[in-house]
């Protein structure tokens, strides 16, 4: 018999939909042209399974003031989250698809969760979980804030969300941007502090750190392999352009350009702008 309780997970995207008495027909994240759905069909799985199986979180310093939160054995898009330190508690940022009291604990030994946010609803996991273990004075889950552009992608809505327009500082120091790019609501968290007071930004996949740490990538679609138009990667260097930052996090263990990262993004852009364009030349090809 199904658990009447459980809220599913979709085992592809490791995003969490609302509980019912039976996992949803389809997940409206995997038929998106900017992810997939298994040749074998959608699966879905809960916490509790998910636990069951051995599934387990582990914590590691990636800079002072940051941690990563890492899942084992890797679910959906295998991604990894990252807890900002700040005086009012941790900002959590692109949570995975699976939390336990573990994971719970290493936060509230840090003082505590102010709230989640995400680059982009492929990077969502169990927000709405990490909301609910952490409630504030009057008893609703920790703030979960959303860009408006990306409204219609949130999978379980509730009075903890928090709609946001383009930037909002979330702590001292920390500020959401909605740069747009691989959703419309796509977004990167800057952190001032991080670096060593040079700043970085924590990019989820809107901006793709590539092997090496020298190069990054924009696209529309990673699965489909959909490059981003030129007017939308425009727009997103726009709004990063105020950001002082010289460090970038990706979305996975070890995606990280560890200094001169402004220069890495305005050079990736040339080179992508030159391919997408045309203005590039293959002499073999010529």
């Amino acid at each position: 018999m199904a658990d009447r309780t459980a809220a599913w997970i979709c085992r592809t995207c490791a995003n969490q939909y609302p509980p019912t008495p039976q996992p949803p027909d389809r997940c409206r994240i995997c038929e998106d042209d900017r992810q997939y759905v298994p040749a074998s069909g959608q699966e879905w799985t809960t916490l509790a399974e998910l636990a069951a199986e051995g599934t387990r979180t582990s914590w590691r310093e990636v800079e002072p003031g940051l941690h990563e939160l890492v899942v084992t054995p890797s679910l959906g898009i295998g991604h990894r989250g990252l807890l900002v330190d700040t005086p009012a508690g941790g900002v959590l940022w692109d949570p995975p698809g699976y939390l336990d009291d573990g994971a719970v604990a290493f936060v509230q030994q840090r003082g505590g969760l102010l709230g989640i946010a995400r680059s982009h609803p492929h990077l969502c996991g169990v927000l709405a979980e990490w909301s609910a273990r952490f409630p504030d004075a009057q008893g609703a889950g920790a703030p979960m804030w959303v860009p408006r552009r990306d409204a219609r992608w949130v999978l379980r809505p509730g009075a903890a969300v928090r709609e946001v327009e383009d930037v909002l500082e979330l702590a001292p120091g920390v500020t959401l941007v909605r740069c747009g790019g691989h959703f419309a609501g796509s977004a990167v968290l800057h952190v001032a502090a991080a670096a060593g007071g040079r700043g970085a930004l924590l990019v989820g996949d809107t901006l793709m750190v590539l092997p090496g740490g020298r190069r990054v990538s924009f696209m529309r679609s990673y699965p489909m392999l959909l490059p981003l138009p030129e007017r939308y990667l425009d727009r997103l260097l726009t709004a990063l352009d105020p950001l002082a930052y010289d460090r970038l996090h990706g979305a996975w263990t070890g995606s990280d350009v560890p200094a001169d990262a402004r220069q890495v993004v305005a050079d990736s852009a040339a080179l992508y702008r030159r391919w997408l364009t045309g203005a590039a030349a293959d002499p073999d090809q010529d």
